[in-house]
């Protein structure tokens, strides 16, 4: 656990969870199980704070695309058993739903831009559909939460305008403002994600919900 990788924004309020996640992160959807599962077992439910984080800014270009061809230093077998350790959080966590175990053809840069797009502008039930919704289009049913279309199709189906979607996704002032947001995180410490955040103590990794409760609760 840390002490420096609080949100300012969150960390006065004593039933807001932070989470620095990526979409395209297997690890931060499974994280999202057990924070599920721990909340199943709250009286109050903890409302959540989600921080975006870029785990392709390794491998992009000057203008925001990706070079899949970048060494990024991950071989063969860093993928193989990235993939053997989600095939056992699945199991641990009951996620029999995952169709996918990496994701890493695909840029969930346009979806974050959407997605702090439509929490600035509507309210927290809104966002945290749209959120869900885009978990569950690449995790469940493998779409490319990268592509235009796809998120239109996601934020009409939560209540979100379709020139909305689009705008966010046109407005440069937008995508530089979200790569200052993930220049943050690193200057925050946060060098792996999912971590989860709570009044300035912090768990990194899918852990189990029983570790989120003694991350809120102190036990």
């Amino acid at each position: 656990m840390s002490t420096d990788t609080t949100d300012p924004d969150s960390a006065a309020e004593s039933d807001v969870i932070t989470i620095y996640s990526d979409y395209v992160c297997p690890f931060c959807y499974l994280g999202r199980r057990s924070l599920d599962a721990y909340q199943a077992d709250r009286d109050a439910e903890l409302e959540i704070y989600w921080h975006p984080f870029d785990l392709r800014s390794g491998k992009r270009n000057p203008d925001g695309t990706i070079d899949h061809d970048a060494d990024d230093g991950k071989d063969d077998a860093y993928y193989e058993q990235a993939k053997e350790n989600v095939r056992r959080l699945q199991e641990q966590y009951g996620a029999d739903e995952m169709e996918l175990d990496l994701a890493t053809e695909v840029d969930s840069l346009p979806a974050q831009v959407v997605s702090v797009a439509v929490r600035e502008a509507h309210d927290y039930e809104t966002w945290l559909d749209f959120d869900e919704a885009v978990f569950a289009a690449l995790w469940h049913a493998g779409r490319d939460i990268g592509a235009e279309d796809v998120l239109v199709d996601l934020a009409t189906d939560v209540g979100v305008d379709a020139d909305f979607v689009r705008d966010a996704l046109a407005d440069e002032e937008r995508r530089s403002a979200i790569r200052e947001q993930f220049r943050e995180a690193q200057q925050r410490g946060i060098t792996g994600v999912p971590t989860f955040v709570y009044e300035g103590y912090a768990a990194r990794g899918a852990v189990p919900p029983e570790q989120l409760r003694r991350l809120v609760e102190g036990e």
